[in-house]
């Protein structure tokens, strides 16, 4: 298996908040293109948060979503831990760690807000897929 495709989104808004609310915009326009995307947390609180936010991020939207394990098959799923996903195109990753099973799979999505701890973290993964030789892109969002 190749090595996936690991992007690296730079925001320019702080906390974990804007994170969260990226991540579910870039859920949605990779659902709209019909992958399927894993959201993964640090614990079952931020899961719990993000599950939330997937239903009010925007006015009238819709993303089928579910907390692994994803008994229904919905298209996007949210976990925490060692839980993988049974099939997914792209992880979106707001945990402080690089998961396994994201290595498997073809795209990740590393989200770094403006706070200190979390470019700190950041700057520990991408050293991680830099030096396991994985292709990198990095994106500044405003």
């Amino acid at each position: 298996m190749a090595a996936p495709r690991v992007d690296f989104y730079i925001l320019a808004a702080g906390g974990e908040d804007a994170r969260r609310r990226f991540a579910c915009r870039l859920a949605e326009k990779a659902y709209r293109l019909e992958h399927r995307v894993h959201l993964h947390a640090d614990d079952p609180t931020a899961a719990e948060a993000l599950d939330e936010l997937l239903w009010t991020f925007r006015d009238g939207s819709f993303l089928p979503h579910e907390t692994l394990p994803n008994e229904s098959g919905a298209p996007v799923t949210v976990g925490y831990g060692e839980a993988a996903p049974d099939a997914a195109d792209l992880v979106i990753n707001l945990s402080a760690g690089v998961p396994g099973f994201a290595l498997e799979l073809p795209r990740i999505a590393e989200l770094v807000g403006g706070d200190e701890q979390t470019r700190a973290e950041a700057r520990r993964r991408f050293i991680f897929y830099r030096e396991k030789g994985y292709p990198l892109e990095t994106h500044e969002i405003g």
